[in-house]
This record gives structure tokens, C-alpha cells and sequence, in this order.
């Protein structure tokens, strides 16, 4: 009887190794499997297709600061605010047909009268004059809108430049179709209201496609795949007969 118990408690004892082992393979073969996951939800996520190729969120795209949570309506208040300000100055500039500058001298005189009289009567009223702050404009902020200001312009004058060599055929027709398109649109429009247009379109388009964003994304790659075949089809039948007939040494000399 004693020979037998430990030979009954080892075989005990290997059963459990037995079991724990296969608890711990299915532990570690699961958490592997968890491990895959992310990588391979990462790797979903990156074959999305995103409107311009873009792959961060609309709101980094729009800078991320406090323009963009305008934008997007991240405070209700201050968006609605700003796109009623807006609103107010395109009914007074277009549909009231006041002038910018008339309305800056208007403006000015009524503020300086209100300030002019409040502080010389302040003494008859016993009221302490109106306290007018000290307003400035800190040369940092100068020096950096008019250096941002001046990269934009020096690139677009180098995206034009590049265009006019004819190195980019794509970008030459993309450019002169938009130029096209805005040509038709300022006819339709004076500069007050396309700029009230475009200010609207910002306040709208962006925080709708950040809440259909899957949605409008699977249209447009549906778009550019219709839109790259049928520039592929003008491509074969139009562009290259037109650069064949295009003799091979001034093309050499563009180089």
C-alpha cells in the first residue's frame, strides 16, 4: 500500500503538468492571436481609401487649433457667431450695397464720439473715465504672417513655373480647368459673395464629411477610379496623337 501511494501521486502530478501545460499554450496561442489583431486592424485601416490621399483626421487636416474647431463646430456658439458675423457683412456689402471703407469711417466716428463725450463728462457725472487699452501690433506676429505669406506665394510661383515648362501635363489641365471654372463662377458672382460662398462651404463641408466620412470616401474612390479611366481613354486618343505630331527636337530642347 505505501509502494502504490506515490506512484498514484505522480501520476497525479503529471496529469496536472499535463492540463496546465495546455492551459498556458491556449494563454499564449490567444494572446498572440490578440497581439495579430491590432496589426491587423492597423493594416485595414491604412488600405482605407481617403479623399486627396489624406491620412490623418479632418481635423489635423485643417490645422487643428482653433480654427479648425470652427470650423467643425466644435463650439456651437462661437461658429454660429462668426458665421452670422459673416453673414451680417455680406448682407450689408451686397444686398445693401455699403462700401467697406464707408462703413470703417462710419464706424470710427461713432466709436470716437462715444468715447470723446463719455470721458469729458465723466467729470460732471462723477464717473470714472472709460479706460481705452493700448493696442499694438507685436512684431513676431508681423514677421511671421508676412513670412508664411511669402513661402505660399514664392511656391505658388514655382507650381506655375513648373506647369509653364511642360514637364506635367496632368497638372497643366488640371490648373487650366480650374482656372476655367472660377473664370465661370467670378462671372456669376462678385468677390464679396464668392468669398461669402467659400466662407459658408467651410463652415458646412467639413463637418459633414467628418460625420459621413466613410460614406463619401467610398464615393470618391468610386470617382477617381471612373475618373482615372477616362483620362486613360483621352490619353490614348487624344494626348498621344497630339505629342506625336509634336517634333521630337523642340522637346529635346525643353529638356
Amino acid at each position: 500500500m505505501a509502494e502504490h501511494a506515490p506512484e498514484h501521486e505522480s501520476s497525479d502530478k503529471s496529469l496536472v503538468e499535463k492540463i496546465t501545460d495546455k492551459i498556458h499554450g491556449h494563454d499564449s496561442s490567444s494572446s498572440d492571436s490578440d497581439d495579430d489583431k491590432p496589426s491587423s486592424i492597423d493594416a485595414f485601416k491604412s488600405k482605407v481609401f481617403r479623399l486627396f490621399g489624406r491620412e490623418k483626421p479632418i481635423h489635423h487636416v485643417l490645422g487643428a487649433g482653433k480654427p479648425a474647431d470652427i470650423f467643425l463646430w466644435r463650439n456651437k456658439k462661437i461658429s454660429a457667431g462668426v458665421l452670422g458675423g459673416a453673414t451680417a457683412m455680406w448682407v450689408l456689402f451686397e444686398l445693401l450695397e455699403y462700401h467697406l471703407i464707408t462703413l470703417v469711417c462710419h464706424i470710427s466716428i461713432l466709436s470716437l464720439a462715444v468715447l470723446f463725450l463719455w470721458s469729458n463728462a465723466s467729470t460732471f457725472i462723477n464717473k470714472s473715465p472709460p479706460e481705452i487699452p493700448v493696442v499694438t501690433l507685436p512684431e513676431k506676429f508681423v514677421l511671421e504672417f508676412a513670412s508664411a505669406l511669402r513661402y505660399e506665394i514664392n511656391r505658388a510661383l514655382a507650381v506655375l513655373r513648373e506647369i509653364a515648362s511642360g514637364r506635367d501635363l496632368k497638372k497643366f489641365l488640371g490648373v487650366i480647368a480650374g482656372l476655367w471654372l472660377l473664370s465661370v463662377v467670378g462671372n456669376w458672382c462678385n468677390f464679396v459673395t464668392l468669398f461669402y460662398i467659400v466662407f459658408v462651404l467651410l463652415h458646412t463641408v467639413p463637418v459633414i464629411y467628418e460625420k459621413y466620412e466613410d460614406k463619401i470616401d467610398s464615393f470618391g474612390e468610386k470617382a477617381t477610379i471612373e475618373i482615372k479611366k477616362q483620362y486613360a481613354v483621352f490619353d490614348e486618343k487624344v494626348l498621344k496623337k497630339v505629342l506625336s505630331r509634336i517634333p521630337k527636337g523642340a522637346l529635346k530642347k525643353k529638356d
